[in-house]
């Protein structure tokens, strides 16, 4: 062995000291589980820009208030502009002040502007240009599983998604689970029988017809956006068993989550989103938990959506398909407890067509950065995962 073999060896095997923080060499074991919220979550009520004048004049029914420890309801301080929502205090807080989650701001699909839930989950999940044809039979994470060795792959869905479409055969187990409603046809009925014969007969009876209207109305898109996803309170219920299979048996893992488009009565720092989030959070929590602190070590979670939601909120107290989103990176190794990727002041001159968040980290560059640092994938392999996409050096891990 030459001097120049003998330096490349030793530097693999010493671990990196970067900023003060000691960085192991790419690890072999190291777990990834992708968490797809679909139907496009509002990330700027979420991660939201609390120094910002324009947020609060836009959104004056769904605003979170700036951070105040007298407040409950107040958004959770992350750094001088950007704050976390209140319903995430008991979860996804504590992980931020042990330096074990991250966000990415102005995340999502350079190249595709459809606003369309189908059309921009499909973009994502096959990892290739939105321009031109695309293969429907690969997608990224399948053609990652194809690059890395003693990989182990599962989708914790109902059906194959197209994420993990491709020559491998890759299991999939559902986790789905339909909660009850608050009130079911039944115990309706009883309700309407006990005040058909008084003045409020007819009203109690047109109240639960327009329930049934509007929720009619509001889920057949909403139904359609999951694309049969999991809901939060499914998630949240098995996400410990998603943490003891990723922990014993699988290290590349997927699920999505669906409930998030909301067009309508979407709520503030209460209400449908602040419930969601809730749910969502407490799965995390217990995934990281269930998983056990040595595992965990080694383990990347990343969130994401199809896309944001427009900045402005509507007429029905909700928020529109937009285009920017926030990522989620969370681990026990991972450089936590920070904003990462490009940034701008949160005003109506930066946003997209005046309406959304604009995209200024391109998701399969965040990706194909992770993958870089995560199994030491050289350009060749990067390629065959995203061809023609330079990885983003984020510093996440």
């Amino acid at each position: 062995m030459d001097r120049r073999e003998l330096i490349k060896a030793f530097t693999a095997l010493v671990p990196l000291t970067v900023a003060g923080r000691v960085w192991a060499a790419p690890a072999t074991n190291a777990r990834l589980l992708v968490v797809f919220l679909r139907g496009a979550y509002d990330a700027a009520n979420v991660v939201i820009p609390v120094s910002s004048e324009f947020y609060h004049a836009s959104r004056p029914t769904l605003g979170i208030a700036r951070p105040d420890v007298g407040n409950p309801n107040s958004a959770l301080s992350l750094t001088a502009d950007w704050g976390l929502h209140p319903a995430l205090r008991e979860s996804i807080f504590p992980l931020w002040g042990k330096r074990e989650i991250a966000f990415v701001p102005f995340a999502g699909t350079s190249d595709d502007l459809t606003r369309s839930h189908f059309e921009t989950q499909d973009t994502i999940e096959l990892g290739q240009s939105a321009q031109g044809t695309r293969d429907y039979r690969s997608g990224f994470m399948s053609r990652l599983a194809a690059e890395l060795t003693r990989v182990r792959p599962i989708s914790f869905t109902e059906q194959l998604p197209l994420i993990f479409r491709g020559k491998g055969q890759i299991p999939n187990s559902a986790i789905a689970y339909v909660g009850k409603p608050s009130v079911d046809d039944r115990q309706a009925e009883l309700i309407k029988e006990m005040y058909a014969q008084s003045s409020l007969g007819a009203s109690v009876s047109e109240g639960f017809r327009v329930r049934d209207d509007v929720y009619r109305s509001i889920s057949q898109e909403m139904n359609a956006a999951n694309r049969g996803a999991v809901s939060p309170r499914g998630f949240e219920l098995s996400a410990r068993r998603i943490g003891r299979l990723m922990r014993e048996q699988f290290n590349l893992g997927f699920v999505d989550v669906g409930g998030w488009d909301t067009h309508v009565n979407q709520g503030a720092a209460n209400g449908y989103l602040a419930d969601r989030l809730s749910e969502l959070g407490r799965a995390l929590a217990g995934f990281s938990e269930e998983i056990g602190p040595e595992a965990w070590r080694d383990t990347v979670v990343v969130v994401i959506s199809e896309f944001g939601r427009t900045f402005r909120e509507n007429g029905d107290h909700g928020t529109d398909h937009g285009h920017g989103s926030v990522y989620w990176v969370m681990g026990g190794g991972i450089n936590g407890g920070r904003i990462h990727g490009e940034q701008v002041r949160v005003e109506q001159g930066t946003l997209f067509q005046n309406r959304d968040y604009p995209v200024l980290t391109d998701y399969r560059a965040m990706f194909a950065g992770l993958f870089q640092r995560m199994y030491g994938l050289d350009t060749t392999s990067l390629q065959r995962v995203f061809a023609g996409v330079k990885p983003a050096e984020l510093g996440l891990v």
